[in-house]
């Protein structure tokens, strides 16, 4: 269970800092999001997902 919360913390640490350190680009990101076709948007987020995933198998690996 410390492992979630320290993946969810520091998922939140970076949303925060995205959003407290520019916020209008974090808009004009949104807003180019949204003019991204349906399925480029999907693709996106599952490469987001096997990136992340990824990631955690590796921290995971070295005994983080």
């Amino acid at each position: 269970m410390g492992f979630v919360a320290l993946a969810l913390g520091l998922v939140l640490v970076a949303e925060g800092l995205a959003l407290a350190l520019a916020p209008s680009r974090m808009e004009d990101l949104l807003a180019q999001l949204a003019r991204m076709p349906q399925e480029r948007r999907r693709l996106l987020g599952l490469a987001a997902v096997a990136v992340g995933v990824s990631l955690v198998w590796l921290a995971r690996r070295l005994g983080v």
